[in-house]
């Protein structure tokens, strides 16, 4: 039982991190909000320094419930640190209209509590147990920015729909535990093998229950055709929990999609490929073409990050240990960039020290603003994987990945696509630099900001190439622990 114990001291230490700043925040009030966020960030670290798996084979606790190995480790590491960006992002963007409350850094706690509970979960009631979790704290988070109507109604919308995918994905577990007699991924996958092997071969019931389980994580992660509260949630939620949600949660919804997938549906990996294979073709068309109308920059990453999600899920086709490094890395090169889109949105302020987000408020910033223009068409370019920036190197790997399994034609349209979403991230860098001058932005003194955009810059500029090797390794042992 110690060993249990040990093996979850990650999330029992942002378990009590968040009851202890729950309290504090019931005692000292609003005004202690920028010192919790701090504390809060000091909690991520500490959860992360503290991880099982990391350099060792690490184990499963409770009976199998639970498991803590080098691929929940590495997505762990990318959520904590994306909740810690988010958290700081936060207190310069409240502050402007004194509207930052104590419980917004207890709230991104317990959503990352709930996302490493999923990325470690084996069993299927332990899956639900996290992804409520990290539920019920977004819908507070999206509305949270009392005085905006357009976040009440983010707010609302992500609850209606997400309320929704918790019904379809539990329904999906009902299935899946009346026809194999239980909710452990081992033992599915198990009793897959074994009708495999029968005459009639994968049972109906089986196959549509992972049909519905398929598709209430697709909501998660945003694709289609599950993305439909995305572009309105991102659009209406403050601009820090916006970057929260397409980037923690993501990587979270991601790795337990794949979890899922490789441990608990193995067997029915065939199956479970066509659905996957649709959602990522669709997920890349439509986050390409649906993305060319907008104006509004939010809601234009917003179809990014569908976008981006479908490239993903073509190294999930794959079905290989290849296929889930890829992702891997596909998804620890794509949070930074996405924060750092975010970073750059944030200080888009108006002269009245209002956030502005049309795409038209970014014309001629190269001239007022050359350093912010300078990082957004970083982040732009390597978001469209144009080469040499570091944004390429995720694209080439996933498609090789599909390649080396027999999956080229999928490689190829994905190819095609990716071409047809560079249209809309270098329109951005054309407003920037060829537009005429739109409205200087109010000045900002955030050095905070300021660091992490350019350490975000650097990464995934040529220089991220050095990372190469070291991200090799990680995501090459995370994939091996889940074969």
């Amino acid at each position: 039982m110690a060993h249990d114990f040990l093996l979850i001291l990650p999330e029992e230490i942002i378990s009590i991190g968040a009851l202890v700043l729950m309290m504090a925040a019931a005692w000292a009030g609003d005004r202690s909000a920028p010192i919790l966020t701090w504390l809060a960030v000091l909690t991520l670290v500490a959860a992360a320094f503290f991880l099982p798996g990391l350099s060792d084979s690490g184990g499963s606790a409770f009976g199998g419930l639970f498991v803590a190995d080098r691929f929940a480790a590495f997505a762990k590491i990318v959520i904590f640190a994306a909740a810690a960006v988010s958290l700081l992002m936060a207190m310069s963007w409240f502050g402007r209209d004194k509207d930052y409350r104590a419980e917004y850094p207890v709230l991104i706690l317990f959503a990352t509590l709930g996302m490493a509970i999923m990325v470690s979960a084996s069993d299927l009631l332990t899956l639900y147990i996290g992804l409520e979790l990290l539920s019920l704290a977004s819908y507070v988070l999206a509305s949270f920015q009392r005085t905006d109507t357009r976040s009440a109604e983010a707010g609302l919308k992500y609850f209606v729909l997400g309320a929704l995918a918790s019904g379809i994905l539990l329904y999906g577990i009902s299935l899946v535990y009346g026809f194999t007699g239980t909710t452990l991924f081992g033992g599915i996958a198990e009793s897959i093998q074994a009708q495999n092997a029968g005459e009639e071969g994968l049972g109906k019931g089986t196959l549509f229950g992972l049909v519905f389980v398929f598709a209430g994580l697709a909501f998660k992660i945003s694709a289609v055709p599950f993305h439909m509260w995305t572009p309105d949630v991102y659009e209406g939620a403050p601009t820090p929990v916006a970057a929260f949600f397409a980037s923690a949660p993501k990587v979270a919804a991601m790795a337990l999609l794949v979890r899922v997938a490789v441990e608990a549906a193995g067997p029915a990996t065939d199956a479970w490929r066509q659905i996957v294979i649709f959602m990522a073709l669709a997920s890349v068309v439509l986050g390409g073409v649906a993305a060319i109308g907008q104006r509004n920059v939010k809601r234009l990453l917003a179809y990014s990050s569908i976008n981006n999600v479908g490239f993903a899920l073509v190294g999930l086709a794959a079905g290989t240990p290849q296929g889930v490094a890829s992702v891997l890395f596909y998804l620890a090169v794509y949070t930074v960039m996405t924060l750092g889109a975010f970073l750059v949105v944030l200080r888009m302020l108006g002269a009245d020290g209002q956030p502005v987000e049309s795409i038209a408020s970014l014309s001629g910033l190269a001239r007022s603003r050359p350093g912010l223009a300078a990082a957004m068409a970083i982040f732009m370019f390597s978001l469209a994987g144009i080469p040499p920036l570091f944004g390429f190197w995720p694209k080439w790997i996933v498609f090789n990945a599909a390649v080396a399994a027999d999956l080229t034609w999928l490689a190829a349209v994905a190819i095609a696509t990716s071409v047809i979403s560079a249209f809309y991230y270098i329109m951005i860098v054309k407003v920037m630099y060829m537009d005429e001058p739109a409205p200087a932005y109010a000045a900002t003194r955030e050095p905070v900001g300021s660091g992490l955009i350019l350490a975000s810059a650097l990464f995934v500029s040529p220089l991220g190439y050095l990372a190469i090797p070291l991200l090799d390794r990680a995501t090459l042992a995370a994939a091996g622990a889940l074969f």
